[in-house]
């Protein structure tokens, strides 16, 4: 049996690289395991080699300390991998085989499963619905920022690349199906994105560049991504957004100017849909830019959609935030305008994305070149060793997607 090491939050602004034991089929106790999933048994998962497993920035959130997880959480959602062993209760999937790992955890069996609402599995969480991998609050199941890792539910959960070869050769692509690209294309579409339409994204990290990449791949005529990052920006405008940097004042008013005689004649800088790919950690814009204000995007996000509009939320938002900016933001109560938004007719989609939903149709497009999303996200591989460098420079802005690399599968791309 093989050694197994992993990425492991050590505290607020830490990350190690450590020894840990290699999968079985049982949950074991360890921080962040619900007490219920203990001895729980795993007849039904497969062991992965992992190929690529990326840094999120839903991870980044833990490791800043803006989240109740625990020190010791073995860290990562974001996985791709050779399955190397499977369990006596797994039929259809067979060791060698490379799968995408979809970050929810879903048991298949459930209400809300058989009603394709994956993010939400009733069975595999004791704490509320839904689960993911080395996250909080999210049942304890051990993180895939490692060489080895166990997936539940084998069957269900994993998508199998069609071929071996052809998988390989666009790796980088299909390690974004594992979350973001799914994740922001299920921002797109909950917000209604289709042929013609004028869509703004705020966020221009790696959700919200694979955001824009979604919107025209359903079609939009224009896309304008908004940040404080103005390298963040230049990525975005490098695949042909429009951008507007926040820091220089109201995103409202810069769209209006994006957007000129496509405006409506009563002057309002309406866009048909809009996606929240920042979430709870937001800032303010002009003078305020260096502010958290946990609503300012949400807010200014209803302000800029066209009545009868809709917003699609994928960033994340959580009960439980200890670095909240008053007593409210610490259990996620936020100062929106909601009866802005009721007054727009404006519907709202929030939660994780069911990865499941979309990415059998991303995988497609991206095997026959439909769309180049690491390209987009400006992915860069490195070694797992590179893991607590890669966390603090995501941290910083970079304007990558980092992925880890545990097997030096990806060779001659690792930085």
């Amino acid at each position: 049996m093989p050694g197994n090491r992993a990425v492991v939050y050590e505290g607020p602004g830490r990350v190690e690289v450590h020894d840990i034991d290699y999968p079985t089929y049982e949950l074991k106790d360890g921080p962040g395991v619900n007490k219920a999933n203990i001895g729980r048994k795993v007849r039904h998962g497969a062991i992965l080699k992992a190929v690529a497993t990326n840094i999120c920035g839903s991870d980044q959130h833990m490791v800043r300390g803006r989240t109740t997880a625990p020190a010791g959480l073995v860290l990562g959602h974001e996985i791709t991998g050779e399955v190397v062993d499977v369990g006596p209760d797994v039929e259809f999937i067979k060791p060698g085989d490379v799968c995408s790992v979809p970050f929810n955890i879903a048991c298949g069996r459930c209400r809300n499963c058989k009603e394709g609402k994956t993010g939400v599995c009733l069975n595999v969480n004791p704490d509320r619905p839904g689960s993911a991998y080395g996250y909080v609050d999210m049942g304890g199941w051990i993180g895939g920022q490692a060489e080895y890792v166990l997936v539940p539910y084998a069957d269900w959960n994993l998508l199998r690349f069609p071929d071996r070869d052809q998988a390989m050769e666009k790796i980088l692509d299909l390690a974004m199906l594992t979350d973001i690209f799914p994740t922001g294309y299920h921002g797109c579409v909950s917000a209604g994105v289709t042929t013609g339409s004028t869509v703004y994204v705020a966020g221009a990290g790696p959700v919200g560049l694979a955001a824009a990449t979604s919107a025209y791949l359903l079609g939009a005529a224009v896309v304008i991504v908004g940040d404080l990052n103005e390298e963040r920006l230049a990525q975005a405008r490098s695949f042909g957004c429009e951008t507007v940097n926040v820091a220089e004042g109201d995103p409202v008013e810069q769209v209006q100017q994006i957007l000129g005689h496509d405006a409506p004649a009563i002057g309002e800088p309406l866009v048909d849909a809009a996606v929240d790919a920042v979430g709870f950690e937001a800032r303010g814009h002009g003078e305020n830019a260096q502010t958290e204000m946990p609503a300012t995007v949400l807010n200014s996000l209803m302000t800029m959609t066209r009545a009868g509009g809709a917003i699609g939320i994928p960033g994340l938002y959580v009960t439980g935030d200890p670095g909240g900016v008053d007593e409210s933001a610490k259990v996620g109560s936020l100062s929106l305008r909601l009866g802005l938004g009721w007054a727009k007719s404006h519907s709202f989609v929030t939660g994780q994305c069911p990865v499941m939903k979309y990415n059998r149709n991303l995988m497609m497009a991206i095997l026959h070149d439909k769309v180049q999303i690491a390209k987009n996200v400006n992915a860069t591989p490195i070694t797992l060793d590179q893991a607590p460098r890669g966390y603090e420079e995501f941290d910083k802005g970079a304007a990558r997607k980092y992925v880890l690399d545990p097997h030096g599968v990806l060779g001659s791309r690792a930085a």
